[in-house]
């Protein structure tokens, strides 16, 4: 039975530690850019090596 105790009182401390952490991450403004990995896909730098495209032709 204490087994049981013990094991609720450490996924109670890693459930608070969860919860900090997310709000910590909130507060240090982790979410804050939503548009940006949508479209970063997008905007994706494509380097055009010429060794490359001249046996491709």
């Amino acid at each position: 039975m204490s087994v049981i105790i013990v094991l609720i009182g450490v996924s109670v401390t890693v459930a608070v530690g969860f919860l900090a952490a997310f709000l910590w991450a909130v507060k240090g403004g982790q979410f804050e850019d939503d548009y940006t990995p949508s479209v970063r896909i997008l905007f994706d730098d494509e380097k055009i090596n010429s060794e490359t495209t001249d046996k491709q032709l």
